[in-house]
């Protein structure tokens, strides 16, 4: 996410196939969801050790990138800011920029792609993929921040090639260094072993007082020679072994060479945000390799609108030119459409989730239906509406005690085994009744037209937030929800883990001004998961996936500027991927393991067997 949005206007009307929510019961449907009941925290906090879980901090190693615009304040020493950073000069391959601007900032306006090489601190909001042609082949790719202070970052991509055990190559994604911010890390192997990343790169300059100005005057703007911003792609061809290697132009149907821009919107109130992609690689689907990229774009301040646009994936890493973006169905064809999450069955049919907000972002509730092609993209239908009228956290202020900003609310994934004759739906969602958030789970077994009573996923005894839960199918059929979890207390003052958590660091949070938040409650963070049978039965507990637990107000990025430290970042989700016999997550620690002693945000990826 790149700024706030509002949402919530009419638009002319659009039809779609229904409307009616008709929840089936365990009975009805022919299986037998269930919640995991409850757990003492004791219990939970020792899941790590006895599920055998495994922690890696995988985005250590050194980064260096060229900013469009340099930010240059200072935030610290409270909460280990310390600044942007001058590149340590020993990177991981990658074109630093050190000796010569990127090929797209040629054209930027004086005084803009000028600083130095900035090192990549913090790694926040994330996604996590694994090659359908080598289960130990994973590729992650998150925010790569140059400075906290000013949210000042472009993506940058973390390669394992043994499972999740070392993560050697990494660097930040290049071809579109051109723009302020590239955001919203999300990407998709073909059938072939290419990987692709959708790119959301946009331009700004800051204000005197450290805000973003998003204004388009040529005169003003970093870079008018380039879109203000796009949908774009970035592509890592199968068997590349260097930070260098991706493509990032395309070679039309009608001979010419350009950017590998899906869709660019060049003029300030249509601006794209929320892409998502996802490519059919089942070589029995009769739309093998189809790429579907999303996006929805905002008309203004409240509107927005979802896109969808198709291209055919080539063995060598290429693709067919993207089609026409086309507008998805929406139930009532209201706009303020949002978290557009496709995925695609085993039999070819794509469906994605559309989370439509009422009003803005926060105030009070979203009701999240589905779509679905059967015919690889060209003709789409709405379907039921799956959760309606659910109270979320607010965006800014939505979490007791701390200050980090509500990420994305929902979450969609698509069976792999058939039950009652139909590929699940699933999705998952928090919801803030009073004062906690909780995960709740649903799905549906006849093709999105109806929906079983949701079920909570978090099996905390006491009460606290549990958030962002994301969502994943094995190929056997089972079910994992992770989520972030604050149901330990932070580490007690004196402790080796309380030093290690950086605690000291934290003087300014809201419970405890000018006193570090030992032992505190609903406060601290985690991450966890729960598995689930193809019907929603629990597979045991919630399963703790964090070694140690951390503190979000380290290094938390200031979403709007260092002038409004009510605003932090810890990403608006993170990734969730199964390979083989074990589940894969990528999510935020600020905890020092030996690797982390600035107590920046790193990803941890964890793995664990899957029941």
């Amino acid at each position: 996410m790149k700024k706030l949005r509002l949402v919530g206007i009419a638009v002319p009307a659009i039809l779609v196939t229904s409307f009616t929510v008709t929840p089936l019961s365990a009975a009805g449907s022919g299986v037998g969801n269930s919640p995991p009941g409850t757990q003492p925290e004791s219990a939970y906090a020792q899941s790590y050790s006895a599920n055998h879980v495994k922690n890696v901090f995988a985005t250590t190693q050194t980064s260096c990138y060229r900013p469009e615009d340099p930010y240059t304040a200072n935030a610290g020493p409270n909460g280990g800011y310390s600044g942007a950073t001058p590149c340590p000069g020993s990177a991981t391959g990658e074109d630093t920029g050190a000796t010569a601007p990127y090929a797209t900032q040629v054209g930027s306006n004086p005084g803009f792609a000028t600083g130095p090489s900035n090192l990549a601190k913090n790694h926040s909001e994330s996604d996590i993929q694994v090659d359908p042609t080598n289960a130990s082949h994973l590729i992650g790719s998150v925010k790569w921040f140059a400075s906290a202070e000013g949210y000042n970052h472009v993506l940058g991509f973390y390669e394992s090639f043994d499972g999740g055990a070392t993560w050697p190559v990494q660097g930040h994604i290049p071809g579109y260094e051109g723009w302020t911010d590239n955001t919203d890390p999300v990407g998709a192997f073909d059938g072939f072993g290419n990987y692709y990343e959708l790119v959301l790169p946009y331009q700004f300059y800051y204000n005197a007082n450290g805000s973003h100005n998003f204004q388009t005057n040529p005169n003003k703007e970093p870079n008018p020679s380039q879109p203000a911003e796009v949908i774009s792609i970035a592509v890592r061809p199968h068997g590349a072994t260097t930070a260098k290697q991706w493509f990032t132009s395309h070679l039309n149907a009608a001979g010419v060479t350009g950017p590998d821009f899906v869709a660019p919107y060049a003029p300030k109130g249509h601006e794209p945000d929320k892409q998502w992609i996802t490519i059919d690689t089942n070589p029995q689907s009769p739309f093998y390799n189809t790429i579907y990229a999303m996006w929805v774009v905002f008309d203004g301040v409240s509107s927005s609108k979802p896109f969808v646009s198709i291209a055919q994936a080539n063995a060598d890493g290429t693709h067919s030119d993207w089609s026409a973006p086309q507008i998805l169905p929406t139930i009532s064809s209201t706009a303020g459409d949002s978290y557009l999450l496709p995925h695609v069955a085993p039999d070819g049919t794509v469906y994605t989730s559309v989370t439509n907000f009422p009003g803005g972002h926060g105030r009070c509730c979203i009701t999240v239906s589905t779509d679905r092609s059967t015919d690889g993209g060209k003709n789409w239908t709405g379907l039921a509406v799956a959760i309606e009228n659910i109270p979320i956290p607010s965006f800014v202020g939505g979490y007791a005690n701390t200050t980090f900003t509500d990420g994305i609310d929902n979450t969609f994934a698509v069976g792999t085994t058939l039950v009652n004759g139909h590929y699940p739906l699933y999705i998952a969602f928090h919801e803030k009744l009073t004062t906690f958030a909780n995960v709740l789970l649903t799905a549906s077994y006849d093709g999105g037209m109806s929906w079983t009573t949701p079920i909570q996923v978090n099996d905390n005894a006491s009460a606290v937030d549990e958030f962002q839960p994301n969502l994943a199918v094995a190929a056997s059929g089972t079910v994992s929800v992770n989520f972030y979890d604050r149901r330990l207390a932070c580490p007690a003052f004196g402790t080796t883990e309380a030093k290690n958590a950086g605690l000291a660091l934290d003087l300014a949070n809201p419970n405890f001004p000018g006193t570090p938040p030992y032992g505190a409650t609903n406060y601290c963070v985690n991450t966890s998961i729960q598995f689930y049978t193809p019907g929603l039965g629990a597979l045991g507990h919630n399963i703790r996936l964090s070694q140690h637990t951390w503190d979000p107000q380290l290094n938390s990025p200031y979403r709007f500027c260092v002038c409004n430290a009510a605003a932090g970042f810890i990403g608006d989700y993170f990734g969730n991927t199964t390979g083989g016999s074990t589940d894969y997550t990528t999510s935020v620690s600020t905890f020092d393991d030996g690797s982390n002693h600035g107590h920046f945000q790193q990803q941890v990826v964890a793995t664990v067997a899957i029941p």
